[in-house]
Formats: structure tokens, sequence, C-alpha cells
């Protein structure tokens, strides 16, 4: 079992950066991959940005790539998401999600998700 707890989100203007942190706990997580999902009112919950633990593969989505980079601290158990150039279409709650295979996490059907936190981007 994996514990995932997100930190970061809040209220930003248009333009404006944030660094959302997701940090895992409850087993090794040595072989876990993990990503960032955001979901906004009344849509789907979209992939945003995935990374894998050991290698240090990415993968963004179109609509972030060269604004957000995801990376991680293997020693802090912990993975970020800086997220600079801020829109107000970025508004959306944005979940941390791990797995222990990578097309799982990419697909959005990971093993584990973080109960999410909000990110608002004011025009």
């Amino acid at each position: 079992q994996v514990q995932l707890v997100e930190s970061g989100g809040g209220l930003v203007q248009a333009g404006g950066s944030l660094r959302l942190s997701c940090a895992a706990s409850g087993r090794t997580v040595s072989s876990i991959h993990m990503g960032w999902f955001r979901q906004a009112p009344g849509k789907e919950r979209d992939f945003v940005a995935a990374i894998t633990w050991s290698a240090g593969t990415t993968r963004y989505a179109d609509s972030v790539q060269g604004r957000f980079t995801i990376s991680r601290s293997a020693a802090k158990n912990t993975v970020y998401l800086q997220m600079n150039g801020l829109k107000p279409e970025d508004t959306a709650g944005y979940y941390c999600a791990a797995s222990e295979t990578w097309r799982t996490v990419v697909a959005g059907t990971p093993d584990y998700w973080g109960q999410g936190t909000q990110v608002t981007v004011s025009s």
C-alpha cells in the first residue's frame, strides 16, 4: 500500500508559478512510477506529467510541455511539479498518482491516488 499526500496548491495570477509536492509513504517507492493529473469542474481527469522513479524518464501533456517540470527526490520519496507561466485554463484540482507499471500511470489508471490539491489561476 502507498499513501500519497499532495501540497503546494493555491491561488496565483496568470503568468505566475507554483510548485506542487507529493510525498509517498507506506512501502518502498524505488520501483514506483508517479504522475500528476488534473480535473477541472465538470470535466474529466486529464494526464499532466509522469516520471519513472528510477530512471527519471518524464512525459508531459502537450498543454503543459515547456511550462511544467516534473522531478523527484529519492531521498525524500517526493515528486514535484513545478508550474511556470500559469494560465487560467490551468485551474483545476491536481492529483498525484502512483503505480508499479509505467503504462497505467500515463493512461490514468494508476494503483494509487492522492487526495488532491487545488490550483486556481486568476486572469
